[in-house]
Order: C-alpha cells, then structure tokens, then sequence
C-alpha cells in the first residue's frame, strides 16, 4: 500500500479565514484583546503551537496546559458556526484526485494537519471530503508537525502493508515533517507559499489535478474499474468516515 497523508488547509480546502477569525474571538473574550492574531502566519503550523504564539505576542507568556484546553473548548464551537456562516473553498483538482486515488487498490488516504481532530473534521466535513480518509495525525497529537505526522504514519501500518509514504501539503513545514519521517514530500502551490519556496520537495504541483498522473508514472496505474470490483467497503484503504477514527 501507498499511504498518502494531506494537509488540509491551502492543500484540500481554504476555509476563508473561518479558523483566524475563531482565534480572534476566543482570545478576545477570555484575554480582552482584540485582533490577537494580526500579522500572524497560520500556514503549516499546529494549533497548540499558534495558541502558544498569540500568547507569546500578546501576553509575553506560553499558554498553560488549562489555558490551552480552555482555549481549544472555545474555539471548537465557533470554528463550526465560522464555517457554517463563511463556508469552505475546495481547491481546483482536489475532488478529482482524491477519487482517483480512492479507486486504486494499493492506495490507503489519511490525513496529517496542524488542526486538532474536531477541527479537522469540521473543515473536512464542511467542505464535503470527510468521507475520503481513513486516518489521520493531527495537531491534538502533537503540538510538533513532524510528531504527528508519525503519529499517522504509524496508524497507517497499523491497518494496511505500507510501502510507502507521500506526504502532500503546502508549506515548507509539511516537506520538512515528510523528510523528518522519511516520506516522500509532494509540494502543491495553491496554499500561501509560492512554487519557488516550495523547491526542497521531492516534486511540486501546480494543483492537485496533476497527482494521478505522478501517482501513475511512479507507481503505475491500477485501472479504476479493476479496483473498484476488487475492494470491499471495509478493505484497507476504502473511504470511511471521520467519526470511526
């Protein structure tokens, strides 16, 4: 099996801020200030790892482990009603190459993003992919990307003979956390970092409809109708939804 592992956010989906303006809120009504997240950078990044970034800049302090979770408590429930009220974007190539892969019987999809789990799922659910992955790593694994992607990694064999592992994301942290785990990094420019900032990866994309042929060239091509006849809805590697992880 090919475990593949996506990012989400400026990789799957934009979630039209829906995640900044829920950190604004929540650091406004349980700190006071507004704006808390003005000249931050979100991309690639964990979401204990932001947290403790506005606190840092705001209260020249690292959050405590009851402030982080308070924080997280807040921030769930405005995050679902910012997507609901702001909706999501999914990204040109997205649905397509996820479909593609889902159709081969060598290819197992997972998650692996700086979001915690309920916040995965609600941006994921939002944009009408939740039912693509059958795993994941995330952000409330680990405060560290690399960690979490390892986390992934490992439920991953845990369920399927893995061969090997692609790492797809947009930032220069996701191809940092593929290297650190010894998985292919596949870079696509459709998030906040440009092509060029993306060079270190083992191949980048214009946009994710150029996956399934890179799959099929380095891979080769599993015809779609074999494998659709060959998996069963519980094989390893059929979509499955986030509530059984």
């Amino acid at each position: 099996m090919i475990l593949y592992l996506f990012d989400i956010d400026g990789t799957l989906l934009h979630a039209r801020h829906s995640g900044r303006r829920a950190f604004d809120a929540v650091f406004a009504a349980q700190h006071g200030i507004a704006g808390a997240c003005d000249g931050m950078k979100f991309g690639g990044k964990t979401d204990p790892a932001l947290i403790d970034e506005i606190f840092v800049a705001r209260l020249d302090r690292p959050a405590s482990e009851r402030e982080r979770a308070a924080f997280l408590d807040a921030y769930l429930p405005l995050l679902r009603d910012c997507l609901a009220n702001h909706g999501v974007d999914v990204i040109g190539g997205v649905a397509d190459a996820l479909a593609w892969l889902a159709a081969r019987r060598d290819v197992l999809l997972g998650i692996a993003t700086g979001n915690v789990l309920a916040g995965a799922e609600a941006k994921l659910a939002a944009a009408g992919l939740h039912g693509h992955f059958a795993l994941g790593g995330y952000g409330s694994d680990s405060h560290v990307r690399a960690e979490l992607v390892a986390r992934a990694i490992a439920r991953g064999r845990e369920r399927a003979d893995v061969h090997e592992v692609v790492v797809v994301g947009d930032t220069v942290h996701d191809i940092a956390a593929a290297r650190a785990c010894g998985a292919v990094a596949c870079a696509v420019a459709t998030g906040s970092e440009p092509a060029e900032a993306l060079a270190e990866a083992d191949v980048v994309f214009t946009s994710l409809a150029e996956l399934p042929g890179w799959h099929a060239a380095r891979y080769g091509a599993d015809p779609p109708e074999e494998a659709a006849r060959t998996r069963s809805p519980t094989a390893p590697g059929a979509p499955t939804d986030p509530a059984d992880r």
